[in-house]
C-alpha cells in the first residue's frame, strides 16, 4: 500500500482520522480506511506525554490527529446540561457524570493515545539491518555527524519490475556521504561516483541464524559493489566509504525507488529544469524546456536518465539527481509544506516505508533527534559536490573512474577538519559564536604552553592508514631531520584511523605539542587521556588517510583553495540542466 492509499490522506482531513467505535462507544484513531474498529474499549498508555514523532531528517514531525470541537461520545449536548424534564435524580445525574467524565478523559488522554498508536505504526514502517559495527555506533549531539545514504538499484516494489535488471540484488547506485558541521550551521554532501574502482574490505555480515559471515575483500573493483555483491551489506559499503575518504561514518539510510517516488508524490511534485526539450526512451522521461513540477514515475525517471543530459555518463547523472535533491530539500522546507498536515502525514509515510537504516537509526525516536540537528541548516549552506575523478587510465574503452588524488585530497581534508564549502552568514552563526568561542579556546589551550625540546620527545609511530611505508620514512626524517631522537616505528596500527592523530598522556603535553609543531598537526589530532604516564612512557601518532608525506602540514585548506573545476552545487539555487 502506498502513502496515498493508507488512510486516504489525500482525502481525508486529520481530524476525520477519529471515528466512533459503535461497539464500545469510545472514539479512535483510524490508521487505514478498510481497518475494522477494534472491540476492545480504548486504554490509556503508561505515558502522560507523548513520544515526539518526527518521521525523517528530510520531514518535518508528523501532525498528531485531534478531536475537532465538538467531536465527543454520542448521546452529550454542548456544555454538559441534562435536558428538562429527563429524570432530575440519581440516574440523570449519574448519566451526566458518565458522559463529562468520558469527556474530560478523552481530552486529557486522547493527545497521548494518538501519539503513541501513530508513533508505533511509524516504526512498524521501519527496516533496521545490523551492521556489524561497521559505524561509529551513532552519532553525537556536539561532534560532526556523518551520515551514509545508499540509493540501491534493487528492483523491488509494485510497478519497478520493468526497470532494467529485474533481478539486480541492489547495488549502491547513489551514494552520497551527508557531513553536518560540529556546529550545525552547514552540511556537505559528497557523490560517490558508482563505477569508481575502490578497494572494498573485508565485511562482516550479520546472517539470518544470527552468525557473522566475513565477505572477503575485493581490491580494484566498481565501488557499487561494495553493496549486495557476494552478499555484502550496507556496512561494507560505510567500510568502504571510510577507507576511501578517511571519513568516518556514524550511520546509514538505504532507499529504493520507491522512495523518489512516494516521496516527490507526498511533497506535492518536486520543481525541476531543463535546457531543452527531453525525451527519453530508457528511462521514459519527458518533459518540455523550462521548468516542470514532477512526482511518481516522472520523478524516477528525471533520477534515472542517463541519456537526457550531458554526456550520457553516470557522473552528468549525478549532477542531475544532486539538482533533483537540491529542489525537493527547498520543498520540504518550504511554507506550503511545514503549514500542511496533509503533506506531514503523507511525508511521515512515505519517508518510513521507504528507509533502510542501522540500529542507531533504528527508531523514530532516533530519527526525531537527527532531525532535531537538521532543523536549522539553511539550504544555502548546503553544498552538493562529487568526489573528483578521472577516467581509468587502464581501460581502452572508458567505463570506470579512478580517484583524481591532486583534486579530491584539498576536499576530503576539508571535510574532515569541519570547514564549510559555503561562505556561512555571520549573522546566522551569532547565536553560536560564543560557544564557538569558548570550543575554540579549549583547543587553542591545548597548544598554548610549553613544549619539550625535540631530543625529549618519545613518541611511537604506527600506519593506520597513510601510504605504504609512511611510518618508516617519518621514523627516519623525525630521527635525522628534526632530532627526535626517541621516536620508534611499530608498523601497522592495529586498526584503521580516519586522520591522522596524536594521544597522550596530561603530563606528556609538552612533547604533545613539540611533535604537533614539528609535524603541523591541528588541535583537533590531538587526544589527550585520563591519567599521566610513566617518565619513559612513548606518545602514540598514527598516520591516517590525511597523511601524505612527512614535513606537508595536516591542516584543512580554505574553500577558495578548491580547484576551480571541483563541482559544487548549492541547496538554495535552482540550476537549470543541460
Amino acid at each position: 500500500m502506498d502513502a496515498q492509499s493508507r488512510g486516504r490522506a489525500d482525502e481525508i482531513d486529520p481530524a476525520d482520522q477519529w471515528v466512533i467505535n459503535p461497539r464500545t462507544g469510545h472514539y479512535e484513531l483510524r490508521l487505514s480506511q478498510s481497518a475494522p474498529q477494534s472491540a476492545p474499549s480504548v486504554t490509556t498508555p503508561r505515558r502522560s506525554t507523548p513520544p515526539r514523532t518526527a518521521p525523517s531528517p528530510t520531514a518535518p514531525p508528523p501532525v498528531v490527529p485531534k478531536p475537532r470541537r465538538g467531536d465527543g461520545p454520542p448521546g452529550g449536548r454542548r456544555g454538559g446540561r441534562s435536558r428538562k424534564g429527563g429524570s432530575a435524580g440519581g440516574g440523570g445525574r449519574r448519566k451526566a457524570l458518565v458522559i463529562t467524565g468520558g469527556s474530560l478523559a478523552f481530552l486529557l488522554v486522547g493527545g497521548s493515545l494518538a501519539a503513541y498508536l501513530y508513533y508505533d505504526h511509524l516504526n512498524g514502517n521501519l527496516s533496521v539491518t545490523d551492521i556489524a559495527g561497521a559505524g561509529t555506533g551513532g552519532f553525537k549531539k556536539d561532534q560532526a555527524i556523518n551520515i551514509l545514504v545508499i540509493g540501491t538499484d534493487k528492483r523491488s516494489g509494485a510497478g519497478n519490475e520493468g526497470y532494467g535488471d529485474a533481478e539486480s540484488v541492489g547495488h549502491a547506485d547513489t551514494t552520497i556521504l551527508f557531513h553536518i558541521a560540529k556546529d550545525r550551521s552547514n552540511a556537505t554532501a559528497l557523490s560517490i561516483p558508482r563505477d569508481l574502482i575502490a578497494d572494498i574490505p573485508v565485511c562482516p555480515t550479520k546472517q539470518p541464524d544470527g552468525s557473522t559471515k566475513n565477505v572477503p575483500a575485493s581490491k580494484g573493483t566498481r565501488f557499487n559493489n561494495s553493496l549486495g555483491q557476494e552478499g555484502r551489506d550496507p556496512g561494507c559499503t560505510m567500510r568502504t566509504v571510510t577507507g576511501l575518504t578517511g571519513i568516518e561514518v556514524d550511520n546509514f539510510m538505504m532507499v529504493d525507488f520507491n522512495a523518489v517516488k512516494n516521496l516527490s508524490t507526498a511533497v506535492g511534485g518536486v520543481p525541476v529544469c531543463v535546457e531543452k526539450p527531453v525525451e527519453d526512451v530508457d528511462s521514459k522521461l519527458k518533459l518540455p524546456a523550462g521548468e516542470s513540477r514532477l512526482s511518481g514515475e516522472q520523478a524516477l525517471a528525471f533520477v534515472r536518465t542517463r541519456h537526457a543530459f550531458g554526456n550520457e555518463s553516470d557522473l552528468d547523472r549525478i549532477k542531475t539527481q544532486q539538482a533533483f535533491l537540491a529542489s525537493m530539500m527547498r520543498e520540504m522546507k518550504s511554507k506550503e509544506t511545514l503549514t500542511s498536515p496533509k503533506k506531514f502525514f503523507s511525508l511521515a509515510e512515505a519517508a518510513t516505508k521507504s528507509l533502510t537504516v542501522d540500529q542507531g537509526l533504528g527508531s523514530i525516536g532516533k530519527l526525531t533527534d537527527l532531525a532535531g540537528e537538521l532543523k536549522n541548516i539553511n539550504p544555502k549552506n548546503v553544498t552538493f559536490t562529487t568526489l573528483p575523478v578521472l577516467d581509468n587510465p587502464a581501460e581502452k574503452v572508458k567505463a570506470t573512474v579512478v580517484l583524481d588524488q591532486g583534486r579530491a585530497d584539498p576536499l576530503l581534508q576539508m571535510i574532515r577538519g569541519d570547514v564549510s564549502l559555503t561562505e556561512v552568514e555571520k549573522q546566522e552563526k551569532a547565536s553560536q559564536q560564543a560557544a564557538d568561542a569558548e570550543a575554540q579556546s579549549k583547543q587553542d589551550a591545548l597548544l598554548q604552553g610549553g613544549r619539550a625540546a625535540p631530543g625529549d620527545v618519545r613518541v611511537d609511530v604506527f600506519n593506520g592508514g597513510g601510504p605504504k611505508g609512511s611510518a618508516s620514512t617519518t621514523l627516519n626524517w623525525l630521527q635525522n631531520t628534526k632530532g627526535v631522537a626517541r621516536a620508534s616505528n611499530l608498523g601497522n596500527a592495529p586498526a584503521k584511523v580516519a586522520a591522522t592523530r596524536l594521544e597522550y598522556a596530561p603530563n606528556q603535553a609538552d612533547q604533545a605539542r613539540a611533535l604537533a609543531d614539528i609535524m603541523g598537526l591541528s588541535a583537533a589530532a590531538l587526544k589527550m587521556g585520563s591519567s599521566d604516564a610513566g617518565p619513559k612512557t612513548p606518545m602514540k601518532l598514527t598516520l591516517g588517510p590525511d597523511f601524505k608525506e612527512a614535513g606537508s602540514p595536516l591542516t584543512a585548506p580554505a574553500p577558495q583553495q578548491l580547484s576551480e573545476d571541483v563541482q559544487r552545487i548549492e541547496a538554495d539555487k535552482s540550476v537549470c540542466v543541460k
